[in-house]
């Protein structure tokens, strides 16, 4: 993998977050500026159940639903434990810490917020499959093999 040409940094919940405190964090931090790019992790929450005697019913979970990230919906398709984010710079840092330190507290949950490289920089096997040989560089790291759907693109605000 080549260096990362943008800084990047991770944001860890002690706790999984509910889908109300993703979108008021998620919103806090783009409000900051200079995010690029952001991966959610955590355990998945399917749409219908995967397996076992109810196979392909619909799966009723609380943790699944829609936030409004600024003019748009989207759709959780995790539980949210873990935020990645990929900068414009380095000097977004302090907006994102600030953003973190101001709404973590309010929902009484605790955080550590780590800089390094995280993300994938490189197109690998994987993002060859499912983008070609063609691929946006933006779109590097997004990937997950089994999932259908493609990445999410949030309008900023330019």
């Amino acid at each position: 993998m080549t260096d990362a040409i943008y800084p990047q940094c991770r944001i860890v919940s002690l706790r999984l977050l509910n889908p109300e405190s993703v979108e008021q964090i998620l919103n806090r931090i783009i409000a900051a500026g200079g995010v690029r790019r952001v991966i959610l992790h955590g355990p998945n929450l399917p749409g219908k159940v995967p397996y076992g005697p109810a196979h392909g019913l619909p799966n009723p979970h609380y943790q699944r639903g829609t936030i409004r990230l600024g003019e748009q919906d989207v759709e959780l398709q995790v539980h949210v434990g873990t935020i990645l984010l990929e900068l414009e710079g380095a000097d977004a840092v302090p907006g994102i810490r600030a953003a973190c330190d101001e709404v973590f507290p309010s929902l009484k949950l605790t955080y550590s917020l780590q800089e390094g490289r995280f993300m994938k920089t490189e197109a690998t096997l994987s993002d060859y499959v499912k983008y070609g040989p063609n691929a946006d560089r933006d779109f590097i790291g997004l990937n997950e093999p089994s999932n259908k759907s493609t990445p999410i693109i949030i309008q900023g605000v330019k």
